[in-house]
């Protein structure tokens, strides 16, 4: 028994040094030249815009503040899925989900959806961004519609 007890005060003791270390060589940093420390965390935004791409082959969803600075952003492609998996209503929403937690950690609680595309993710990811928890103040459908846009092909001659 007495050997255990001096090996743990042996143990205690170079912790405590190692931690006197790391403090003292802080201090040194800090006495000498100026150090620029980067602010970690949130940008504390409150209001933001998400945008919901939603094609045939995958779903992008992005999360800007209100002048269009992206705050995140997230796809199925980087969640890990591919292939047909990527354009499935389930993984829209666990990009929602995800995005949204990126999203909160800098504050974001009310954003304004804005669906564009004709996907089968589209709804999903509107609910999977309402189940995290932020609220949704409108949705807009951007989808882009032709006015008669481009001339028809010609018919076949046979």
């Amino acid at each position: 028994m007495p050997k255990d007890k001096k090996e743990e005060i042996k143990k205690e003791e170079t912790n405590a040094e190692e931690k006197v270390e790391k403090t003292e060589a802080v201090e040194v940093e800090e006495k000498g030249k100026k150090v620029r420390k980067k602010k970690k965390g949130g940008k504390n935004i409150a209001i933001g815009n998400a945008f919901v791409k939603a094609t045939f082959n995958n779903t992008i969803i992005t999360i800007a503040d209100l002048q269009g600075n992206v705050i995140a952003t997230g796809s199925a492609g980087s969640m890990g899925y591919s292939g047909s998996k990527k354009s499935t209503p389930y993984v829209a929403g666990l990009i929602a989900g995800s995005v949204a937690a990126k999203a909160k950690n800098h504050g974001v609680q009310e954003v304004s959806v804005f669906v564009k595309g004709i996907g089968s993710g589209r709804e999903s990811a509107v609910r999977g961004l309402q189940s995290s928890g932020i609220n949704i103040t409108a949705i807009k459908d951007v989808t882009p519609l032709p006015h008669n846009g481009c001339k028809r092909p010609r018919t076949r001659r046979v």
